[in-house]
């Protein structure tokens, strides 16, 4: 066979197991959260934008 060749007949062969129990997954409500939040920046603008010129220039 060449690259990129298959058997047709082992495609047809496979055999997928499918059987999904409800209880094997995880509820997507079980951790839902209300709430907020803050966040307190102590760095002025000017600062962060040198901070972040200084790490463009060390990658």
């Amino acid at each position: 066979m060449g690259f990129g060749s298959y058997d047709e007949s082992e495609q047809e062969s496979q055999d997928y197991d499918a059987d999904f129990d409800d209880d094997d997954g995880v509820s997507t409500a079980e951790n839902e959260h209300d709430g907020d939040v803050e966040f307190e920046f102590t760095a002025s603008n000017d600062e962060l934008l040198d901070r972040l010129q200084d790490i463009k220039e060390n990658t």
